[in-house]
């Protein structure tokens, strides 16, 4: 179901990583007994690995969420650049949880962009003037056209 081993869940389980909630063995030929949950936070930890997090900062991303008392992990939404954990707190802000808590931003070009032209489309119009403007080739070169035009 989650597309691991034996072994990695025997070792996930004795490292507290993700315990099953149900049942767990006690001693040999005693079988575990997970919840859907957990079936759910083991599929997570699976495909963080898959993209290349490592078990350890998985471990510190689950246990910080943990002692925050997020412990319905179901209504999370956690983010990855591929080295880090974040859960994502609000449309614009994400809290690293491999790095102590830390709190960063996030912007949305397009939600600025829809802002900015909600904006604009309220201003007055106004209309060109028949002088004829100087002709930036390079729009990275302005300054230099508006030196240029000055020294005219």
């Amino acid at each position: 179901i989650v597309g691991i081993t034996y072994r990695q869940l025997d070792y996930w389980a004795r490292t507290g990583l993700v315990v099953p909630s149900i049942r767990n063995a006690e001693g040999s030929g005693t079988q575990r007994l997970y919840s859907f949950r957990d079936i759910l936070l083991l599929r997570v930890v699976k495909r963080f690995l898959d993209v290349g997090i490592s078990l350890q900062q998985i471990r510190v991303a689950i246990d910080h969420l943990r002692t925050r008392g997020a412990d319905d992990l179901t209504e999370l939404t956690l983010v990855s650049d591929g080295f880090s954990v974040f859960e994502v707190t609000s449309a614009n802000e994400l809290f690293d949880l491999t790095r102590g808590g830390q709190g960063m931003f996030m912007i949305s070009v397009s939600s600025v962009w829809r802002e900015l032209e909600g904006t604009i489309s309220t201003l007055p119009g106004e209309r060109a003037t028949d002088e004829a403007a100087p002709v930036v080739e390079d729009p990275a070169d302005e300054l230099a056209a508006r030196r240029r035009a000055r020294a005219v």
